[in-house]
């Protein structure tokens, strides 16, 4: 039985992996910033006795993070597949009007807190587990072709390159990680326009996340929801 620990689980593709992990018989660690507001979680866990838990974690705080990676390891939890999914997306940004502020949140949000909670939690990982990051193509340098959200692409960017010095820091215990995008999907942050529906984005990313092993292509790879390779 899988163990796993997804970040901003209490909606949108966050919620609907730990869904999917449920159904499938899969063990889950459900993270989001207040689980006591999280319904569709506490109705999941009641759903699943002994399978889920929500535990509170802010991935842009530092201390959250290590707060955390206590409690997983008070629990003695090994984490087979972290999926790092919480991020965030600051709309309306204007050339000329860009806030520090904004991109010191985005960051902290996308690029920081996986970062560091990979980090905390790496003690807890499996060997030959795998690490996700939750990626986008508008972090594609050589697919930006128009101004907009700098703030999200930009981190989303570094968040590539997080996820190769994850790769290489994590190779010696054969953990796989990868970059991988999840289209345009129909949420919150997505818009009612997105062309995918939340259901179809997560299980073709879990069906790239079943088949992913570690290899030389294992090392912080940026594939599409599809298992396409995206250019960086």
């Amino acid at each position: 039985m899988t163990q796993a620990l997804i970040t901003g689980a209490n909606r949108g593709i966050g919620l609907e992996f730990t869904r999917r992990l449920l159904e499938r018989g899969d063990r889950v660690v459900a993270t989001c910033r207040h689980p006591g507001r999280a319904l569709e979680l506490t109705r999941l866990a009641g759903n699943h006795p002994g399978r889920l838990q929500v535990l509170a974690l802010d991935v842009a705080s530092a201390r959250s993070i290590a707060d955390l990676a206590r409690e997983i390891e008070v629990l003695d939890l090994r984490i087979d597949v972290l999926i790092n999914n919480a991020g965030v997306l600051v709309e309306g940004e204007q050339f000329g009007a860009i806030e520090a502020k904004t991109l010191e949140q985005t960051f902290a949000t996308n690029v920081t807190g996986p970062l560091l909670l990979t980090q905390a939690l790496a003690p807890r990982l499996a060997d030959a587990g795998k690490v996700i990051v939750l990626a986008s193509q508008l972090g594609s340098i050589s697919g930006c072709e128009r101004f907009g959200t700098p703030s999200y692409a930009i981190s989303k960017a570094a968040l590539n390159m997080a996820a190769r010095q994850l790769g290489h820091a994590l190779a010696e215990r054969c953990i796989a990680v990868l970059a991988l995008s999840p289209g345009w999907v129909r949420t919150s942050m997505g818009g009612a326009q997105a062309t995918l529906e939340v259901e179809e984005s997560v299980q073709r990313m879990l069906e790239v996340i079943d088949r992913l092993r570690f290899d030389a292509q294992a090392i912080g790879t940026f594939l599409s929801h599809q298992g396409d390779v995206l250019d960086w």
